[in-house]
């Protein structure tokens, strides 16, 4: 049996928070992401058309908030250094230096939310990065 042969609509990566108010506060504010889809205890900001990223009250969420975050957002944006540049200014919470990954083909930093997902921004440095 084959899968269903339909285009899918979007994707959601959900992550769980103590604090929703606070998280939405960064991912609106810092981010300027746009809420897409208002659940109550769940909040789906749009990335870029068809990726979003949940926010969920992880007292109500199938999964529940832990301290340790196995998972990176990673944001791909036309001008890396923009961007890095902005996120000196808000202060974001251990925000890396620039880097270059040759191998991957990227410029790129990183920083945490308020509960400590890593938040990746990088812009390819060739063409099919």
């Amino acid at each position: 049996m084959k899968w269903p042969d339909a285009a899918n609509d979007l994707a959601i990566t959900f992550f769980y928070y103590r604090d929703l108010p606070r998280a939405m506060r960064f991912y609106e504010d810092i981010l300027g992401l746009p809420l897409a889809i208002d659940q109550g205890w769940s909040k789906i900001y749009r990335i870029c058309p068809g990726a979003h990223v949940g926010l969920v009250d992880e007292t109500k969420g199938m999964n529940k908030w832990a301290a340790v975050k196995p998972v990176q957002l990673c944001i791909r944006v036309p001008q890396v250094d923009d961007w890095y540049a902005y996120a000196q200014a808000k202060a974001v919470d251990n925000l890396s230096e620039l880097f270059v990954n040759d191998a991957l083909g990227i410029r790129a930093f990183v920083f945490d939310d308020p509960e400590g997902y890593q938040i990746e921004i990088q812009s390819a440095t060739r063409p099919g990065a």
